[in-house]
């Protein structure tokens, strides 16, 4: 027996005409990526140790650290560094250093910098260290390009196989500025981009790849059942029928993600935060950005029978 849902985020059968904002969804789409791609430039990233290499130390104190006191035996010590920064509670300190010419030098560099925090901070120590050299540091940032690139290629290749040209020339246009808005997101936030945004840039993708194919095969769907209607009615029909599936989906993701965003602590927040923000734009850009795209490039191909004429045979097709 068949339970009709007790909550739904939104009303059965609704109207909605999203194809009217389509130019709309479309010039803020693009004026927020072109700002994050200039955002990208300047600031920039807070590139973390796998990308900018350098030596990062993690330092734990008794009580409340003294970041003043911290920095100045630092500078006494005529250790140069790239930040000290709080990490996690008040006792948990960040210290970055510049990359160091060898492991040997390195070694030192950690150990100049336990000497001054035993003068600073009664009962500091060094709970975590990280060292990347500056080549390791390039082949990283190179191999996560290449992730990203792979990974819109396959879905390009995924959904051109599918579906017809045209839903994956959409979906990969709107995959790529959904990326550049979350760069722009990060260059804000200033939240430290590493292999782990890396990682959640790759799950954004996937994320919202479902996002619009739940969409897109709803479109195909109705282009075999609806065979004279026009294709902006018909888009606007495929959203409104999966409207509740795509914010049900969407809100048990960004509520499951949210409490990591909020207690996860210092090391995973960061991974929250940009998952959260992803959720947002990929479910909005499915329907006023992929699904205008999709209307500009097939308006013509697809709904070719739209053109013509009616007769008794097609119209006993339709329901």
């Amino acid at each position: 027996m068949f339970i009709q849902p007790r909550f739904r985020l939104a009303p059965d059968h609704t109207t909605i005409k999203f194809m009217r904002g389509r130019i709309m969804g479309l010039v803020v789409s693009a004026v927020l990526s072109t700002a994050s791609v200039l955002l990208f430039f300047y600031p920039g990233l807070n590139l973390g140790i796998d990308f900018s290499g350098g030596i990062v130390m993690q330092v734990r104190t008794d009580g409340p650290a003294d970041f003043a006191k911290i920095r100045g035996a630092l500078a006494d010590a005529h250790i140069q560094t790239q930040g000290v920064q709080r990490f996690g509670d008040d006792s948990e300190v960040l210290i970055r250093l510049n990359t160091q010419p060898t492991e040997q030098a390195t070694q030192v560099a950690v150990g100049q910098v336990r000497d001054a925090l035993a003068k600073a901070a009664n009962g500091a120590r060094i709970v975590r260290t990280d060292a990347v050299g500056a080549s390791v540091s390039a082949e990283l940032f190179r191999n996560g390009l290449l992730a990203l690139g792979i990974s819109l290629i396959m879905i390009l290749a995924y959904i051109w196989f599918r579906f017809e040209w045209q839903f994956a020339v959409g979906a990969v246009v709107t995959l790529v500025l959904d990326i550049t808005k979350a760069i722009g997101f990060l260059a804000i936030t200033r939240i430290e981009f590493d292999l782990v945004m890396v990682a959640a840039i790759l799950t954004i993708l996937g994320y919202s790849t479902n996002d619009k194919v739940v969409v897109y095969d709803r479109v195909r769907e109705n282009l075999r059942k609806y065979k004279t209607m026009p294709l902006r009615e018909l888009i606007d029909l495929s959203i409104n029928e999966t409207l509740n599936r795509t914010l049900g989906t969407s809100m048990t993701v960004f509520l499951a993600s949210l409490p990591l965003a909020i207690f996860g602590g210092q090391s995973i927040s960061g991974f929250a935060m940009i998952m959260l923000f992803g959720i947002v734009v990929g479910t909005s850009s499915s329907i006023f950005i992929a699904a205008p795209i999709l209307l500009f490039l097939g308006e013509q191909r697809l709904r070719r029978d739209a053109a013509a004429p009616v007769t008794k045979a097609t119209l006993a097709e339709e329901p």
